[in-house]
């Protein structure tokens, strides 16, 4: 039986890859790096730092990857707070309160960082409908690693086989997959590029895991 549900955050609670792509394609111009389509596609679902880790050894380049995540950081506080495109995703708030109602304890488990989370949380407001809060960039594995999912269902005190996942990207598909948690791979507009090989489902509505529907999948 389903008891609780781990969101990731960005692609399945709010579309705020628009912003990221545009904070990090200024820092990407900042600091005179060419990052192409293919590389970009490869970062999603992983931490800031690891990304930035991942652009000083590519590029071979004489500058910390602390640095080049204030830079990013800096450019994405800006748009947060002047961008009109920040919205949550189609359908995600319905299920939220359909699940919340239904007694399901709620978890996000992101490889955003914390203040974003928050941002995010306080923005649309959805505090109350969560018990808890994981940011990859505070473990010491990001995704695909599952530390993050394995702690995230610890928190709600629940079986591992009680819990699901809600996914889009390659990387928190394949972390989910590792720490034996039912995923359900959320393949929107949003997501392009991403592997849902290995999700236990693929949906492309939240109406498809309606908690009247996750009878279906979670056996009494």
């Amino acid at each position: 039986m389903l008891k609780a549900v781990l969101f990731d955050m960005d692609g399945v609670i709010v579309d705020t890859e628009p912003l990221h792509r545009k904070a990090y394609y200024q820092m990407f111009d900042e600091v005179n790096i060419d990052v192409d389509d293919i590389l970009y596609e490869s970062f999603t679902g992983q931490s800031t730092i690891n990304i930035c880790k991942r652009l000083v050894d590519h590029f071979n380049m004489d500058v910390s990857p602390e640095s080049l995540v204030s830079i990013k950081r800096k450019h994405f506080t800006y748009l947060f707070e002047t961008d009109s495109d920040l919205t949550l995703i189609e359908g995600v708030l319905e299920r939220i309160k359909d699940y919340h109602a239904n007694g399901l304890k709620l978890v996000v488990a992101s490889s955003a960082s914390m203040p974003n989370i928050e941002r995010i949380f306080n923005r649309f407001e959805l505090n109350q409908f969560f018990v808890g809060k994981f940011s990859g960039a505070d473990l010491e594995k990001s995704k695909p690693h599952p530390e993050i999912f394995l702690k995230a269902a610890e928190h709600t005190g629940f079986q591992k086989s009680e819990c699901m996942v809600i996914e889009d990207s390659t990387n928190g598909i394949k972390a989910a997959h590792a720490a034996g948690i039912f995923c359900a791979g959320f393949k929107s507009e949003h997501s392009s590029g991403q592997d849902y090989s290995k999700a236990t489902i693929v949906i492309s509505s939240f109406k498809e895991v309606a908690y009247s529907e996750t009878s279906n999948f979670f056996k009494h």
